[in-house]
């Protein structure tokens, strides 16, 4: 199959890229490189360097390369900068998701794929963990405009007759993390460990969420682009892990004596989270295989290799 995947340069993408490689799938990557890097790229990979606002570049692409699948990943994915910029957020996440959606349209795409949020979709849900039917109530710009999309990515499916499977991610860590944002938590925290700072925890630590490894949610990528009926589904470990215990972890896995500071709470992020997969597990046969304490060894030992 031929696949485009957008924002295949970076963290999570560029894992999907290489699991379709794996497979024999052929990959374009799309990224304008703002967070990602064309050192993630596979070099099987073709790349055009392109903003998915950009709709004149994203169409030649389209053009040149006639996919069948689209796998979309690029996107501004900083719950805080939402926050603090919810019309860069909407442009990005939901202009230019608009964009790729009318190309596969246009271009005639047999499916498209989507990263969405479970993380920040679900708000505060009454009952945990949150499955794909909780009400979706989300409390940042960020989860606003990926629920946004995903209507929009239903809506272009019905009327446009290409396939969709919408993925909806808890909180994804693991090698090649940027770390920079809440969603990076693990990358950041990573990073202050090496410098010899202090981790900087917001609120009492006791805030939760669903961790899944990035080996795990490629494998998700992988499944999903062989589905053959449509689906929206969580993908998480229907865990609830504390930042304490990301730090308790992060000691034994390190063995390095480290310092947290604590700052107030942040505007727009949930207490608790975690997701309910028993349905991708139905659907997909999916479950996440990595457990924390590996997922972290191995992303501890990216993160100081990177280093040195």
């Amino acid at each position: 199959m031929r696949i485009i995947v957008t924002g295949g340069a970076g963290f999570i993408g560029s894992w999907v890229c290489e699991a379709y490689i794996s497979e024999g799938h052929e990959v374009l990557v799309v990224d304008n490189l703002s967070t990602g890097s064309e050192d993630n790229i596979p070099p099987e990979a073709e790349f055009i360097e392109c903003d998915v606002r950009d709709f004149a570049r994203l169409e030649k692409a389209f053009r040149q390369f006639r996919p069948q699948i689209v796998n979309h990943h690029a996107a501004q994915i900083n719950v805080r900068s939402s926050v603090e910029n919810p019309g860069f957020d909407a442009d990005v996440n939901i202009g230019g998701s608009l964009n790729v959606l009318r190309l596969c349209a246009e271009h005639k795409a047999e499916k498209f794929i989507f990263s969405s949020t479970g993380g920040a979709l679900y708000g505060e849900p009454e009952k945990l963990p949150a499955g794909e039917s909780t009400p979706a109530l989300p409390l940042s710009p960020y989860g606003i405009s990926k629920l946004s999309t995903e209507n929009y990515v239903r809506y272009h499916s019905k009327n446009h007759g290409f396939g969709h499977v919408i993925l909806r991610y808890a909180n994804v860590y693991g090698e090649r993390q940027n770390p920079e944002g809440e969603a990076g938590v693990i990358g950041i925290f990573c990073e202050k460990i090496i410098s010899g700072e202090p981790c900087l925890i917001f609120g009492d630590g006791e805030q939760t969420r669903d961790y899944v490894h990035v080996s795990d949610v490629s494998r998700a990528n992988l499944l999903a682009a062989t589905l053959k009926e449509e689906g929206t589904f969580n993908i998480g470990t229907s865990i609830e892990i504390s930042v304490n215990d990301i730090v308790r972890i992060l000691g034994e896995v390190t063995k390095i004596e480290f310092t947290t500071i604590h700052e107030k709470e942040r505007p727009g992020e949930v207490r608790r989270i975690s997701l309910d997969c028993s349905l991708v597990a139905e659907k997909l046969g999916w479950s996440a295989q990595a457990t924390l304490h590996e997922g972290l060894s191995s992303t501890w030992g990216w993160f100081s290799r990177r280093r040195d």
